[in-house]
């Protein structure tokens, strides 16, 4: 037998796409959330066993780095990522005031 390489071979997946309007990038059944502000940009996406990354390729610029899960029809977004996009949704973190009334109110709908 031969000796092993003094290198071990590349063998991530590779694969260049454009960063939709939904910034997410499908591999294995899973989403994996973009950087907002990259939309109509191409990234070079790269999967081996441990994480997903996203490389904008005029750039280089990082527009994904996520921990590659194994579990089926998951999506996965980074908190930065959802930041923004709530924002452009012109969603607030504040809360939802609810109409409490009075359970009189229904005594008196049933007699």
């Amino acid at each position: 037998m031969r000796p092993l390489p003094a290198r071990e071979p590349d063998v991530d997946r590779r694969w260049v796409t454009r960063v939709a309007p939904d910034p997410h990038l499908r591999f294995n059944t899973n989403d994996y959330s973009l950087d907002p502000n990259l939309v109509g940009r191409r990234v070079e996406v790269r999967a081996n066993q441990r994480e997903i990354t996203a490389v904008v390729l005029d750039t280089r610029e990082l527009a994904c780095r996520h921990e590659r899960s194994f579990a089926k029809n998951r999506t996965i977004t980074a908190l930065e990522h959802a930041r923004i996009l709530r924002e452009r949704r012109g969603e607030r973190d504040h809360d939802v005031v609810v109409e409490q009334r009075p359970l009189a109110v229904y005594d008196e709908l049933i007699a």
